[in-house]
């Protein structure tokens, strides 16, 4: 598992367009019965218009194994869109005089290097310098077992210091473990009594809270990878990723969490001024996520199989949810497709058709590939009649094959193009094009 920001959505060129009072669901159905009948996706979405739900989908399975479908309220883990909670509760605490925002971590967790120079502000900018363990190597042997808070504290302990503290923003997910550690020590509460008390509560969330291990009784949803099958994930402990990750809910609940947040319903509109400006492009827990003109605020998650994606467009009043536990194409992708439907811009329902080749065939293709544009060699080999791509240090991706030469990952975006004759491969994704020659 890892908990860390997804690529950021959806940009596109400017042009004259509104919000499609009366947009067209039925494609926008389309859209997702084709990725559902070809295993792309398998999760929920929801989209909400002055707190009233105007679209929702779910797709896909919460049980593939024992065939159980998932329905509209079938909950799922969120990741790091648990961090918009976390930084309302402490700006809360904030406003309730618990805590400033100035105070320094050593007055909590003195062991931790820097401790002396680290604000809670900088906790919640991602300014503190303290190094992301999520990131270590080891860290998947160890993220499915229960941590204490001493443990945890321990391991962080052991980190680096990677710069000096408020000196720069960069994601580190202790950060926000750390916050919910001084939450519970402050109020002297656990932080799941905390997020109920102070969030579920008060704003009438029926299926948001802080998850423990996956119940398909309580219609709770496992996770999955895609590699000819659905493979379910392993779990993390949510001990772990705490106020970091590991909360879980719909994305209508989430929708109705949004709504609350940005009209003074949880905390102040001075604190969600606070919460909402911006260092290095990212607020206190939340960051911009922009569609053509519309300027959207939210967060992206990621944890073992699951994704999400939670946005709101304030001056439209609109807020977008995804949440997925298994996905074979790009979550960007989705997510653009809904908006413009909601925002009537154009958008079209994606071709699966597989172009057939015979192992043979991609015999021409294999090899190993460089660059001068970028520090990694990327390597082709084959399984039977698929191929394989790794780029160094990442990975294996098996790739679907889209039409004479051209080869593609649909979960990240990327597309190759060979050319034999050249001994080339043209890699595109993001927009981005670079020509890689056989060695």
């Amino acid at each position: 598992m890892r908990i860390k920001v997804l690529a950021i959505l959806l940009i596109g060129a400017l042009c004259q367009a509104g919000f499609g009072q009366n947009f067209d669901k039925t494609k926008l159905d389309s859209y997702f019965d084709i990725l559902a009948s070809n295993n792309k996706f398998m999760g929920s979405v929801a989209v909400s218009k002055d707190g009233a739900i105007i679209y929702s989908k779910t797709i896909g399975f919460s049980d593939v194994e024992n065939n159980v479908k998932a329905n509209e309220i079938s909950k799922y883990r969120v990741g790091s869109i648990t961090k918009i909670f976390t930084s309302v509760l402490v700006l809360k605490a904030m406003e309730e005089n618990k805590i400033k925002l100035n105070e320094k971590l050593s007055g909590y967790y003195p062991t931790i290097k820097s401790a002396d120079k680290i604000t809670i502000e900088d906790l919640l900018y991602h300014r503190s310098g303290i190094h992301s363990f999520t990131e270590d190597e080891d860290y998947k042997s160890w993220s499915t077992q229960s941590k204490s808070k001493e443990e945890l504290v321990t391991i962080i302990s052991k980190g680096d210091s990677e710069f000096e503290p408020g000196s720069k923003f960069a994601y580190s997910n202790p950060n926000f473990i750390l916050l919910s550690f001084i939450l519970q020590d402050i109020y002297g509460k656990t932080y799941p009594d905390l997020l109920q008390e102070k969030i579920i509560k008060p704003i009438g969330l029926s299926n948001t809270y802080f998850g423990n291990q996956i119940d398909t009784k309580k219609n709770e949803c496992y996770s999955y990878s895609y590699t000819k099958n659905w493979i379910k994930e392993s779990e993390t402990n949510t001990s772990i990723p705490m106020g970091a990750g590991g909360i879980v809910s719909t994305p209508s609940d989430l929708t109705k969490f949004d709504e609350a947040l940005f009209s003074g319903k949880i905390i102040s509109k001075k604190s969600l001024e606070l919460m909402t400006t911006l260092k290095d492009g990212f607020g206190m827990g939340i960051f911009p996520l922009p569609f053509y003109e519309f300027s959207g605020l939210g967060h992206t998650g990621a944890i073992d199989g699951f994704s999400s994606m939670l946005a709101y467009f304030p001056d439209n009043k609109i807020s977008f949810a995804l949440i997925s536990n298994g996905d074979n194409y790009n979550n960007n992708t989705i997510s653009i497709a809904v908006l413009s439907a909601v925002f009537n811009k154009p958008y079209d329902i994606p071709d699966f058709k597989i172009y057939s080749v015979t192992s043979e065939e991609l015999d021409k293709y294999l090899g190993t590939y460089q660059t001068k544009d970028l520090p990694l060699k990327l390597t082709i080999t084959k399984e039977g009649e698929t191929l394989i791509a790794q780029a160094t240090g990442q990975q294996q991706l098996p790739l679907e094959t889209k039409e004479k030469d051209v080869f593609a990952f649909d979960r990240a975006g990327i597309v190759l193009e060979f050319n034999s004759e050249k001994k080339t491969v043209v890699l595109k994704q993001g927009g981005g094009e670079f020509t890689f020659t056989k060695e």
